[in-house]
């Protein structure tokens, strides 16, 4: 049932004390409010976030039969309301109320408040946090059960999120493993869409591998280093063209030896095979460009040992290298193969276990969480609530311990909890600690250290300890990273105050010696004694000791450089093009789209602050100058390219564009952008369509694709109510959320249809994306104006 916004916030305003006000979404500029029912009585409770001077509160206002009274109010931890939505979580039928306590720029603490009958209660376990949250009656293997589940988006770097889904267990949130298929191809789908957007940056890759199930604890001991040998020097390479962005691969020379053809490609790797595919499909390509393994997948993992996890319809798979499925059913997660094994989920059961390289169950899938095995051949399981074990390739157990969590395995040491919620510290494969608990987080050994964050709260402490847990780089740091090679990156926060901000990095040694002087915008990894880094101003190589490395090039801009066997592959301000070992380009993309005589698209740069870089597009060509003036102005307005301050943003925004149809006249043009507030849980996308006219300069919106006076909205909502109803591929949209659309409804047109979009948040949670809506011209024939410009602008 749909309530009058306004009416529910003179509601609340009524009851909130003097000088109260009600808290405003930051993204969308809309109270945070809900009516639902909360006690079962079949009446809703309004529930409403407000401030009072620097405190949070929560009110929940009920309806007597007379009058609406005040029935609960909370007084919030951390300093604002994220997010208040109204769910079955914990009976069926019966709503509860959820709320995130915003207590860390990016992390909101959950709160679950159930009605006992005679009042309201938090029924969330403390310290349950996230970054963002999705609450849905997700289907399992037996369907919907009437029970919500909880999505939580835990932020870890750029857009990424470590996500996880649980349901409500006997005063516990347990992972929901049954509704792992469903849940998470929506996660899959998103990363998807970042590893298109951001080709080279690889843990985007990484997280798209793991987007199914929880990974459990990666070991540190022993991980797989990137192999430098590929079976084929070919690069990839992508160029725009009408339609969209395709790759290619260019040679050592430059030259384009696949053409640019496909919509996700990927680098080769040492089997010569490289994953590549359009229309969300993929297989593998050979060095002649031909699918050796056919395009029927959803996304191909890397190849180790000969095999790699793949995803279609049904779940999670393992393939060989010419593409045969050995698994004999899917599963709910397949991770890369270690030691002749696969971590392996099962959305039945839940459980983990392993397969071998013949797809069989080698180590049955009895364990309620599992890590990969280690090069040494050693993984960690988990037993039951507080149990756990290492046990070998053989599923033989070695050691079990008795603690609240064990993981983390490096040469020799494990992470370990010893009471639920406490410190962290280390134990030795025996189940002798070794390093008493006293850290707030703790990453597994290797090379003889580790990472530690000595905080009690939300900020950073970072240092680097040796085996017996000293320190070797004290704990007073926004950030520490591992390079690789013995090296660290200590990170300075920009603005102390506001840490979120991020850092600036200088370079040490293991011995917590500095290599370098700070000011380090970017880093990378050290791959042979070299380390990709960026000053803000350039992108250059370092070598083991610090130095600048003169004998490779350096390029103007932020990114990353990378030696890729005879060449030195740039993905600098969010292009990637290819050098010669002396700095000569060898491959750039090329900067101009060509039309048709004498119209063409230029690509122009605008970058006036570190974070904030906007490719926007300007056409040439069209017949009267000043005509053509006007409409590159309005499209530099509507690419945002805007006087920008030089100083520190408390955001970054990124834009950029693709010529998504040209027929005739018109030319469609794609405008995207990612506006990120610094701290903030994520960015908000923004996507717009302009239709240009290139005969006149005209923009066409909704309105003048149809005859004056017919009533287009009702009959484009009625279509995509329909297609809501009926098609399970909109399953995601909120219910009871669709009312119609605008008559300035965002779209875009393409040959033979007519395409309708949706903002993030509008109908459908922030991980659906822009959901669009295909409408067949066929369908719109009796009110298209086939007479009136817009059509005849593509319809000569």
């Amino acid at each position: 049932m749909a309530y009058d916004e306004s009416l529910l916030l003179r509601l609340v305003q009524e009851h909130i004390p003097p000088g109260a006000a009600v808290q405003m979404h930051e993204e969308s500029g809309r109270p945070i409010l809900i009516a639902a029912d909360l006690d079962g009585d079949g009446v809703p409770e309004v529930a409403a976030a407000y401030r009072l001077g620097s405190d949070t509160y929560v009110i929940v206002l009920r309806y007597d039969g007379r009058d609406w009274k005040p029935a609960a109010s909370w007084k919030g931890k951390g300093y604002e309301v994220s997010t208040m939505q109204a769910a079955p979580v914990l009976h069926k039928g019966r709503m509860t109320l959820i709320v995130g306590w915003q207590v860390g720029a990016i992390w909101s603490e959950l709160a679950l408040y159930d009605w006992t009958g005679a009042g309201w209660k938090d029924m969330a376990p403390p310290g349950i946090t996230f970054s963002y949250m999705e609450a849905e009656d997700m289907p399992g293997a037996a369907g919907r059960d009437g029970l919500a589940e909880l999505a939580l988006w835990s932020h870890d770097t750029g857009q990424a999120y470590r996500v996880e889904v649980y349901r409500e267990n006997e005063g516990k949130l347990v992972p929901a493993y049954d509704v792992y298929p469903y849940y998470f191809r929506r996660v899959i789908r998103y990363y998807e869409r970042l590893v298109r957007q951001y080709p080279s940056a690889d843990f985007y890759k990484n997280y798209l591998h793991d987007a199914i199930g929880k990974a459990g604890w990666n070991s540190g001991e022993g991980a797989e280093t990137e192999l430098d040998a590929r079976g084929v020097d070919l690069f990839p390479a992508t160029v725009k063209l009408i339609g969209g962005s395709r790759t290619g691969y260019v040679d050592a020379s430059g030259r384009m030896a696949i053409p640019p053809q496909f919509e996700y490609a990927q680098p080769f790797q040492p089997n010569g095979l490289a994953v590549a595919g359009s229309d969300n499909r993929v297989g593998a390509i050979d060095a002649q460009g031909h699918y050796r393994i056919k395009p029927i997948f959803e996304t191909i993992g890397d190849f180790a040992e000969g095999r790699a996890a793949a995803i279609d319809k049904e779940g999670f798979k393992v393939i060989d290298e010419s593409g045969r499925v050995l698994t004999p059913k899917a599963y709910s997660y397949i991770g890369a193969f270690r030691s002749g094994r696969a971590l392996a989920s099962d959305s039945g059961s839940g459980h983990y276990g392993y397969l071998d390289t013949e797809g069989n169950v080698a180590i049955p899938l009895r364990y309620l969480e599992a890590g990969d095995f280690t090069a040494g051949g050693k993984a960690v399981v988990k037993l039951g609530e507080g149990q756990y074990a290492l046990i070998d390739t053989n599923g033989r157990t070695l050691h079990t311990y008795h603690y609240a969590s064990v993981g983390g395995l490096g040469e020799g040491l494990l992470v370990f909890q010893q009471e639920p919620g406490g410190r962290y510290g280390y134990i030795d494969e025996k189940g002798n600690v070794v390093i008493k608990p006293q850290f707030g987080m703790a990453l597994p050994f290797s090379g003889g250290r580790a990472i530690v964050n000595t905080a009690a709260d939300y900020t950073n402490k970072y240092g680097l300890i040796d085996r017996s847990g000293r320190f070797v780089i004290k704990p007073a740091y926004n950030d520490l990273l591992a390079l690789g090679e013995r090296r660290y990156a200590l990170g300075t926060a920009i603005d102390p105050n506001r840490p979120y901000l991020g850092s600036t990095y200088a370079i040490a040694d293991e011995q917590g010696r500095l290599l370098t002087a700070g000011g380090l915008q970017q880093v990378g990894e050290y791959r042979k004694g070299l380390l990709s880094v960026s000053d803000g101003s350039q992108t250059y190589f370092l070598d083991r000791y610090g130095k600048r490395e003169a004998r490779m090039p350096a390029v103007k801009g932020v990114g990353t450089l990378e030696v890729m066997g005879p060449l030195i592959q740039a993905n600098v301000d969010q292009r990637i093009f290819y050098l010669s070992p002396s700095g000569e380009a060898v491959w750039k993309p090329d900067t101009v789209i060509a039309l048709k005589p004498p119209f063409e698209v230029r690509e122009l740069k605008y970058k006036p602050n570190k974070d904030y870089l906007v490719y926007y597009p300007q056409i040439e060509g069209m017949p009267n100058p000043a005509v053509q003036r006007q409409t590159n102005d309005k499209l530099k307005a509507l690419s945002q390219v805007k006087p920008i301050e030089s100083g520190q943003l408390d955001y970054s925004y990124t834009g950029d564009f693709e010529v998504s149809f040209f027929r005739d006249s018109l030319l469609v043009l794609e405008l995207t952008g990612y506006h990120f507030p610094f701290g903030a849980a994520h960015g908000m996308p923004t996507r717009i369509y302009p239709h240009v006219d290139l005969s006149s300069g005209q923009f066409y919106t909704l309105s003048d694709l149809f005859k004056p006076g017919s009533d287009y909205v009702k009959v484009l909502s009625g279509i995509i109510g329909r297609q809501i109803k009926e098609d399970p591929q909109y399953s995601y949209v909120f219910p009871d959320s669709y009312k119609g659309i605008a008559p300035d409804q965002p779209f875009y047109v393409t040959e033979d249809a007519l395409h309708i979009y949706f903002n993030p948040y509008d109908i459908a949670p922030y991980a659906a994306g822009f959901p669009t809506f295909r409408i067949p011209y066929s369908e719109l024939m009796s009110i298209i104006a086939v007479d009136g410009a817009f059509w005849r602008s593509f319809h000569r």
